[in-house]
This record gives structure tokens, sequence and C-alpha cells, in this order.
């Protein structure tokens, strides 16, 4: 058996002898003869696109044959379109993220292993992360997966909140609690509700009440100021100006009770008269 021939088959004695199902040998010829490369699930990989579709690319990593990165691994975040992010004949680094020997396939990703992504996340989970903007109705968070979370003002305490900067500052590092995980929209919600102290509320004013008999009766200079109506009012300014003088609502009273004193006054000097005219028949 020649050297060659020797060499070739202890190459093709590793493809077919790799125990660990996450890791393969691949074996490539070249013109000094065959080359051995053996892939293992995480390894970093330098690639050239070689074929875009609607659901992701087709890379050459020089192993023979074509890995596929979805568009779903293509970015931490939500990725439209893959001509966003790729382009044919562009040199990427990936990772391998499975190896599939029965189906012939190699499955890549751009996200970095370890990198958590929106998927990794559960509802109800504590993370950690760093403020980065405040707006007026609350404060995004940067967990460390690619897209800022949404700490709405009213998740930042029990009671009321005024403004986001009473609680949190940008550069701050918080814990939060995951509420709502939306992937499809790319959205995280955010609360911190019992996770700091409250925001301490100012003290309501104290209203002294004077109660009982020693309580210092309080005179109201206005208690006997009649309130007039805007029609009250119209009545008084043309009174003014034309010099009649028109009736208020005390006024009117008053000769209410004058005219009833000069009727009874008639009455009795007729009811008088007539008892006077009686006796002298």
């Amino acid at each position: 058996m020649s050297e060659q021939e020797l060499v070739q088959t202890e190459a093709e004695s590793a493809t077919t002898t790799a125990a660990d199902p996450g890791q393969e040998t691949e074996v490539n010829e070249d013109e000094n003869g065959p080359v051995v490369k053996l892939l293992r699930v995480g390894q970093e990989i330098l690639g050239t696109v070689k074929r875009i579709t609607e659901f992701g690319a087709f890379v050459d990593i020089g192993v023979g044959r074509d890995g596929l990165v979805h568009i779903s691994e293509l970015s931490p975040t939500r990725v439209a379109k893959v001509t966003d992010v790729l382009q044919e004949g562009q040199q990427v680094t990936l990772w391998i993220k499975k190896l599939d020997r029965d189906r012939n396939r190699i499955s890549l990703t751009m996200i970095e292993p370890g990198r958590r992504t929106i998927r990794d996340l559960q509802k109800g989970e504590i993370v950690e992360g760093t403020v980065t903007r405040i707006l007026p109705y609350g404060a995004f968070v940067d967990i460390g997966v690619g897209r800022d979370a949404l700490l709405h003002v009213r998740e930042m305490g029990e009671g009321f909140v005024a403004k986001p900067e009473d609680v949190v500052q940008v550069g701050e590092t918080i814990e939060a609690r995951i509420i709502e995980i939306a992937r499809r929209r790319n959205r995280i919600d955010l609360s911190i509700k019992g996770l700091r102290p409250e925001p301490e509320q100012p003290p309501a004013p104290e209203v002294e009440e004077q109660v009982g008999e020693n309580a210092e009766a309080v005179e109201d200079p206005f208690a006997d100021v009649e309130v007039l109506t805007t029609m009250q009012m119209a009545f008084l300014k043309a009174q003014e100006r034309s010099g009649v003088s028109l009736p208020t609502g005390k006024s009117r009273k008053q000769d209410r009770r004058s005219k009833s004193r000069r009727k009874r006054s008639m009455q009795d000097d007729i009811i008088a008269r007539t008892i006077n005219s009686q006796n002298k028949k």
C-alpha cells in the first residue's frame, strides 16, 4: 500500500469512527492531497455566502458541502430579510450550531455561543440590565439580548411615580422582572415592583382641627354678603349707568314686608271706620 493510500485510508477511518455525535470529520481533496478537518458544535469558522433564500443563506465553509444559516440565526434581533444582513460573495464569521450526519446537514449561526437571545428568556425571570434611555413614559434597559427592554413608569413602584428620573438614571445597573415577552414583535416588558425599596412619597400637609369647647370661634367676614348671580350683576351695572335703582334680593324682601305692613294698616283703618259708622247709627 502506497503512502498516499495509507493517508487516505486513515482519513476515511477517522470519518467513520467519530464517536461524538456533536463533532464530524470532513475530508477534502486539494493539490497537496487529502485534508482532514474536524468540525464540532460551537466551533468558530470563516465562510463565504454562496446562495441566499427567503429562509436563510447557504455558506461555503470549506468542507465540501455548504452549511445553512437560518434567518433567525443572523442576529440576536429580529431580521426582516436575509439581504438586510448578508450578500452573495460576502465573507462572514460563523459558529457551528448543529451537525446532522444522518441528513448530511451543517447548521450555522452568526450569534456567538453563550450570548442570550429573546428566545432564551422566560416570563417571570429576574434579569440584570443597564438603563440606556429615559423617556416620559418609562426607561429602556439593555439586558444583553440585542434588544432593549421597556420598563414602563407604572411598573416602577406600587405608588404613583411622576417621572422615571425619580426612580432610575441612565447608566444605572438594575434588577428587573420580565412580565411580558412578545417574540414576534421583538418586545420585552419589565417591572421592578417589589425588587427595590419604594420611593418615598412627600408627607401630606398637616391640618389642625379645632374641636371642643375651647376651640376659638372663627368669624366669617363674608357670612352676610349676598352672592349675586350673573344676571343680577348685569342689572346692577345697568342701574349704575342709567341712575335707576333696581331692587336687589334683600331690598325686594324689605319692599314686600313694607307692602304687607301697609296693607294690614289699611285693613285695620277700614275695619275701624266701619265700626265707628255702625256705632253712630
